[in-house]
């Protein structure tokens, strides 16, 4: 697995389309028992070097109900964007995640894990990518129905400051969905 993540960590085959240029944030460990599936690292992931190093990745945690610590040790979570790369900003937030990573690196990644119990889709491209046609027809449809998709996958919406609408209009996710993965994540990381 280690030699895997250095390689992808050196990948930079949409060097021409990032406007930051190339820079695969990655973290994953054989051992890893919930996979965060997402979009791409933002802006200040690609300059910290470091995922969800950001207001959404605080969101996230308060979700998760988490330490740092139990966050960003790899034998709990990994972290597999659909894109490995800053893909740049878009009118409304940053652009959809490059096409070329998921294909290119995810099965290789996923012969690597022993043991995973859990994926989080974390917003729609991870769940287009996951669900396939077993997906609602979008992502409020998707996360309303989380329990359909369990014990393998729980989608989520992005938990960037952009959605704060969605939560605001959907207030039911935070008083009934966020509690139940709360509990789940806690089982999964007790193990």
């Amino acid at each position: 697995m280690e030699e895997l993540l250095v390689k992808i960590r050196k990948c930079d085959i949409c060097q021409a389309h990032l406007p930051l240029g190339p820079r695969p944030i990655i973290a994953a460990s054989p051992k890893s028992k919930i996979i965060l599936a997402s979009q791409a690292p933002g802006r200040l992931a690609h300059v910290h070097n470091k995922a969800w190093d950001d207001p959404s990745g605080r969101k996230l945690r308060e979700w998760l109900g988490v330490s740092d610590e139990e966050f960003y040790n790899t034998d709990n979570f990994a972290i597999l964007p659909t894109g490995f790369c800053y893909p740049g900003k878009g009118k409304t937030g940053d652009l959809p995640p490059r096409r070329e990573c998921a294909p290119l690196w995810h099965k290789k990644v996923w012969r690597g894990f022993e043991d995973v119990h859990l994926t989080l889709l974390i917003g729609k491209y991870a769940q287009d990518r996951y669900l396939g046609e077993k997906g609602k027809k979008n992502l409020t449809e998707n996360v309303k129905s989380f329990t359909q998709f369990l014990p393998e996958f729980f989608p989520l919406p992005h938990p960037s400051p952009v959605n704060r609408f969605w939560r605001i209009k959907n207030p039911w996710f935070e008083e009934e969905v966020v509690p139940e993965l709360q509990r789940q994540i806690r089982h999964y990381l007790n193990c």
